[in-house]
């Protein structure tokens, strides 16, 4: 097949549905909130309950607020699978869906991050929706296009931020199904799930 025709909107869109599909969903079926907030390092960064974090800066809005420090600290902090869910739906999704999409505006300190693991996921799918239908509709001139001043690198066509993020979405969902792992081989008697 020429390079000229194949649908490179079609194969970008492939390119994350193919490993949320048949890699990653599964693997994140029944998350329980035990696994959402597990620490297996003291001191982990994560989302918490309002007021109750050490770290130096607490984001977001509502009950809820992810851990957060400027300037990073050195080693940075291991996170949590609530925390890595929340930077992917927020920095990852939601910020580029609003951005890129038409989306409701979204930032770190806006955002209101889920409580439980269940509204966590919940908030992923509808963020990967968004996602999809808006990369689906950018067609080959949108994907050609420039990405803009919303980004670091504007003169960049918009397929470099497609695979940017989907790379994103690969790498840090990864880091959380290795965490599940983890507790899975960490906790085998509070957690009879098998993966």
């Amino acid at each position: 097949m020429d390079a000229d025709e194949i649908d490179w909107n079609r194969t970008l869109r492939e390119q994350w549905e193919f490993h949320w599909k048949h890699q990653l969903r599964a693997r994140l079926e029944g998350l329980t909130d035990d696994e959402y907030f597990w620490s297996p390092v003291p001191d982990a960064w994560s989302v918490r309950p309002r007021g109750s974090s050490t770290a130096p800066v607490q984001l977001g809005a509502g009950d809820f607020a992810m851990d957060y420090a400027s300037p990073q600290p050195v080693p940075s902090a291991f996170t949590t699978i609530a925390w890595r869910l929340g930077h992917v739906l927020v920095g990852v999704l939601a910020a580029r869906n609003a951005g890129d999409f038409g989306a409701p505006a979204a930032s770190y300190e806006t955002w209101e991050y889920a409580g439980s693991a269940a509204t966590a996921l919940d908030q992923l799918e509808t963020q990967f929706d968004i996602w999809l239908a808006g990369v689906g509709g950018l067609g080959d001139a949108g994907l050609r296009a420039p990405i803009g001043e919303k980004e670091p690198f504007p003169e960049m066509p918009m397929a470099e931020l497609v695979l940017h993020i989907h790379r994103e979405l690969i790498h840090h969902l990864s880091e959380v199904c290795l965490l599940r792992d983890l507790y899975l081989h960490t906790k085998p008697a509070t957690n009879g799930a098998t993966r």
